[in-house]
């Protein structure tokens, strides 16, 4: 079993990424972030970049693979923002309740025909020698005006999936989001590299 550093110091993000790699069954185990490492700054003009980034600096620490992944929330009316910028859209120091608040105050009168969104992802799993696989995973929406549900994190309560049943990512079970998420997407994409990977190293 080859062990993988999650770099990552958000649990709700850890707790998605394992569930989707528990759920695929592959021959590895996963070691959480020391939460006492000082964050990565995510300086990248895209999301892989980002990932990179965080997942170049969890190899160098811990002497581990690492899987690390950047996720941004694309809205058309918005120009696509906030994109890259999305943990960080109301500031550095935000919570995921200021940045939904400043992103619902950005579209309070854009009208339901033009709240199309999407969620990406981009997940890297690299090795401390420089071999590394990468992959995306999207799922496209809408933004909704108020806030629904108490699961899941970030923009959830306010992001309705097209490939779902009308329901908020945060109105659905950690299982349910795994079916049809960008993060989830990404992930199984993943595994099928990283499967390759691992049976022929």
């Amino acid at each position: 079993m080859t062990t993988f550093v999650l770099a990552t110091a958000n649990p709700d993000k850890a707790e998605e990424i394992e569930s989707v790699l528990r759920s695929i069954g592959l021959p590895i185990t996963l070691e959480l972030r020391d939460p006492t490492l000082p964050e990565v700054v995510e300086s990248g003009a895209t999301l892989e970049d980002n990932a990179r980034l965080k997942a170049v600096d969890s190899c160098a620490r811990t002497g581990h693979p690492a899987i690390a992944d950047d996720t941004g929330l694309e809205v058309d009316a918005l120009g696509g923002a906030p994109g890259v910028r999305t943990a960080r859209y109301a500031g550095e120091d935000a919570s995921h309740a200021d940045n939904v608040q400043l992103l619902l105050e950005r579209m309070r009168d854009v009208p339901d025909d033009r709240r199309t969104a999407r969620f990406a992802t981009v997940a890297i799993a690299r090795w401390p020698d420089g071999r590394e696989v990468a992959a995306h995973g999207a799922v496209d929406g809408r933004i909704i005006a108020e806030p629904r549900g108490s699961g899941g994190f970030g923009y959830d309560p306010v992001f309705v999936p097209d490939d779902g049943d009308g329901r908020t990512f945060a109105e659905m079970s950690l299982a349910e989001k795994d079916t049809c998420s960008h993060r989830a997407r990404a992930f199984h994409s993943l595994a099928d590299g990283l499967r390759a990977i691992l049976e022929h190293p």
